[in-house]
């Protein structure tokens, strides 16, 4: 009986030491992400205007980035506020506050270069070598066109200055050990479709849609679950929201939504002032004054058309729970 003791005291230490090596190596390794690109991004007007497009609309830079209006439906952009960061997108996993992206160079990224913006946005990694939370969706980033993202850093580099200095994530186990592993370098970017091709596009833009509206397990999108909602999103007065089924199902998703329809709730969110959430019964994240204010018909029509092309996903999807009820 000793003996067996004495190998299980062995074995329980072999196994210690294992798993404290292994988790060294884990924080020691990773992120495993290849130097930031030598890059001089050229701020042509051009590329001003198609960034400002972009951060202020399918981007969602600046409505991540900035301080938003708790007090209105949709929760709209701060006037003053764009870029400054702070606001907490941790939800179940910790204290995720976004980052300070304006040009300061004591709290925002000022001093970063356009190689270490770049690598930042598409592999998730600052210029320290720490990692960036997947709730920044570089995955998402690394498959947009790299004229896109280069447009999107000129962008970005014109916001005014805000000196607000943000405080460090914290994520709990395990996720801080395995939100470390996800950046990656980007194996080949995506392109941007020709704008006529109405559903490539729909695809292009509605990236965003697919981050919110997609079940996922450990930063991974479910297979068969993609569009169908249940995401949740604590609010600021305690509630939780979740996102809607957007799949073409009839039944539970939006397959019963004309396209003029889809359109005119957009639009009716485009006047800020006129944003009650009492008057709706509820609050949301889903952005959609800061979608309205800048995509055009056009763009939410493409969206429509490749959401619709979408397979039809059963899933009832409980919009809201109320505070202290779970």
């Amino acid at each position: 009986m000793k003996k067996f003791f004495k190998i299980l005291g062995i074995l329980l230490i072999v196994v210690i030491v294992l798993a404290g090596a292994g988790f060294t190596y884990l924080m020691v390794a990773f992120p495993k992400v290849s130097a930031a690109p030598e890059i001089k991004i050229d701020p042509t007007p051009e590329r001003i205007e198609r960034g400002k497009f972009l951060a202020n609309s399918f981007a969602f830079c600046i409505d991540c980035h900035s301080d938003r209006d708790l007090n209105k439906f949709s929760m709209p952009v701060v006037p003053g506020t764009e870029g400054k960061g702070g606001m907490d997108y941790g939800e179940g996993a910790g204290f995720v506050p976004a980052s300070n992206i304006t040009p300061d160079k004591e709290t925002g990224i000022g001093n970063w270069t356009d190689g270490e913006i770049f690598r930042a946005i598409t592999s998730g990694v600052r210029p320290d070598g720490s990692f960036l939370a997947p709730m920044m969706p570089y995955p998402m980033f690394a498959k947009m066109d790299k004229e896109d993202l280069y447009s999107i850093i000129a962008y970005i580099k014109t916001l005014p200055a805000i000196n607000n200095k943000v405080p460090e994530k914290k994520l709990k186990f395990p996720l801080s050990v395995i939100f470390r592993t996800i950046p990656s370098d980007v194996k080949e970017f995506g392109k941007r479709p020709d704008p006529s091709d109405k559903v490539k596009l729909g695809e292009y833009y509605g990236a965003a849609c697919k981050f919110c509206h997609s079940p996922t397990d450990k930063g991974d999108f479910i297979p068969g679950k993609e569009f169908s909602g249940g995401v949740e999103f604590p609010m600021p007065d305690g509630t939780i929201i979740r996102s809607s089924n957007i799949t073409p199902d009839k039944e539970t998703g939006i397959g019963t939504m004309s396209k003029e329809i889809f359109l005119a709730k957009f639009r009716s969110c485009a006047d800020v002032n006129n944003l009650d959430p009492k008057s709706r019964g509820f609050n949301t994240p889903m952005a959609w004054n800061f979608i309205a204010e800048t995509a055009s018909d056009d763009d939410l029509s493409a969206i429509y058309d490749y959401i619709m092309r979408q397979p039809a996903v059963s899933n009832k999807v409980e919009k809201l729970t109320l505070q202290g009820m779970k």
